[in-house]
């Protein structure tokens, strides 16, 4: 039986950043109450979204059918946003890089703008990414009061920007403090695909005495540079003689 989605209690952050040009603006990226952004407000919604989820609007990361479907009015930006966040380019790059609970401070941050309420709504979130998956914790935030109230249907998610009392300095933005892997998945990856082909150490290896290929290796290969040196001077020859012959003629 699966367990319903914690309660969680509220705490105060100071989610105070310094904004970085116009796409962290969230002044710039409120729409009209009850209108859809279009022609170059849209482009800039779909980069700001881009942004959001992944921290740049590479190539490889576009999606085309979603754009498509949000340029011809099919889709909201919260649609948007939810194909993003349940997208395989998320998956393979946040989900199946990280533990459940630093998948949650990644959602919570990208989809709502602050981070986890404490270790209680991190668990909660965790524990439904266990049982019912990715999607499931994508469409609690999304479809929470909170992202509608902030975000609404139109307005692509961003760092909440909020002074507090007592405390001029806030935060640091989010990609900066949360970058898209951990240490660990780091170190296992380095472990498991060394940068040495084979997983060899970079150093010689114990056939060659002193760091050097055997002799009959040397003089090989020494006997083929011969040879093709003495190739290579024939063919200059043959075509010199051409092309002396030619213009005689």
């Amino acid at each position: 039986m699966a367990l319903p989605l914690l309660t969680t209690p509220i705490r105060t952050q100071n989610a105070l950043v310094t904004p970085i040009g116009s796409v962290a603006d969230e002044n710039e990226r409120r729409c009209s109450e009850g209108l859809q952004p279009k022609g170059d407000a849209l482009e800039l919604v779909i980069e700001q979204a881009y942004r959001q989820v992944f921290f740049h609007p590479l190539k490889c990361d576009r999606m085309p059918m979603l754009e498509m479907q949000l340029r011809d009015g099919g889709i909201t930006v919260r649609d948007f946003m939810r194909g993003l966040l349940t997208s395989a380019r998320f998956r393979d790059g946040y989900q199946n890089t990280n533990t459940n609970y630093r998948l949650v401070d990644h959602l919570v941050s990208k989809a709502l703008g602050r981070e986890p309420h404490g270790d209680a709504e991190r668990i909660a979130l965790s524990i439904l990414v266990a049982q019912k998956g990715l999607s499931a914790a994508v469409d609690s935030l999304l479809d929470s009061d909170e992202y509608l109230n902030d975000f609404g249907d139109d307005t692509v998610p961003y760092q909440i920007n909020r002074v507090l009392a007592g405390r001029d300095r806030g935060d640091m933005p989010t990609h900066q403090r949360l970058p898209r892997y951990a240490a660990d998945w780091r170190d296992s990856s380095s472990s498991r695909f060394p940068a040495n082909p084979g997983g060899a150490s970079g150093v010689a290896s114990a056939a060659w005495g002193s760091g050097q290929p055997p002799a009959w290796a040397l003089k090989l290969w020494l006997g083929l540079g011969v040879v093709g040196g003495f190739e290579i001077l024939r063919v200059v020859i043959t075509i010199a003689g051409s092309m002396l012959g030619t213009s005689s003629n």
